[in-house]
């Protein structure tokens, strides 16, 4: 009697022991077919943000002529900043 449950007990450790190599083998089996996706690229130039020292794309920048300088901000929250101090 307890060297069946015994047995069954092993059977069962060794089944779940399996099946956690199968779905490793998968997992990474899959991993290696996904592509990975290139970094975005941004072309065109870059300006600064004197807010936060962040570069941004020209064209993403949001601008403001003061003084007769154009500045660039990345978030009209560094715009407003930029108006107060």
């Amino acid at each position: 009697m307890v060297a069946a449950l015994f047995r069954l007990v092993l059977f069962v450790f060794i089944a779940y022991v399996a099946f956690l190599f199968v779905r490793i083998y998968l997992g990474l089996k899959r991993a290696g077919q996904r592509q990975r996706q290139a970094p975005r690229q941004v072309r065109g130039e870059m300006v600064k943000d004197e807010v936060c020292n962040t570069y941004i794309p020209c064209e993403e920048a949001l601008t403001e002529v003061r003084d007769g300088v154009e500045r660039y901000f990345c978030s009209e929250e560094c715009r407003r900043k930029s108006k107060q101090g």
